[in-house]
């Protein structure tokens, strides 16, 4: 069984970052988990990050990174094209109240390596 992991990334406005977090968690996520073929999202939010190269410790620059990311984990690139998917993404206030609010937004289609 082949995977894919779509991966999501995007800021949010700080006057809607409630908003954001309960439409993805409670209308979002499940909408999205009801499509066909869609096994698993989790969501995760950056941390600062600060990593040992060489023997030194270095702070590594997260300034222009997305603050939140999900990701789906499929089992087909072409349910995403799906009318299925579309509805779903489609669904409840994320349409109206939260995507217009969103900025720096990025999608990554990954494969499981053999």
């Amino acid at each position: 069984m082949i995977k894919y992991l779509l991966v999501v990334s995007m800021d949010i406005q700080k006057d809607k970052e409630d908003l954001f977090n309960e439409v993805y968690d409670t209308e979002h996520i499940p909408a999205i988990l009801k499509v066909t073929g869609v096994i698993k999202v989790e969501r995760y939010k950056l941390q600062p990050i600060t990593m040992n190269f060489g023997g030194e410790l270095k702070d590594l620059d997260i300034e222009t990174e997305p603050r939140y990311t999900a990701i789906y984990e499929i089992l087909n690139p072409d349910i995403l094209k799906s009318n299925e998917w579309g509805n779903a993404v489609e669904f409840g206030r994320w349409t109206a109240e939260v995507r217009p609010f969103t900025s720096n937004r990025q999608f990554a289609l990954r494969k499981l390596m053999d």
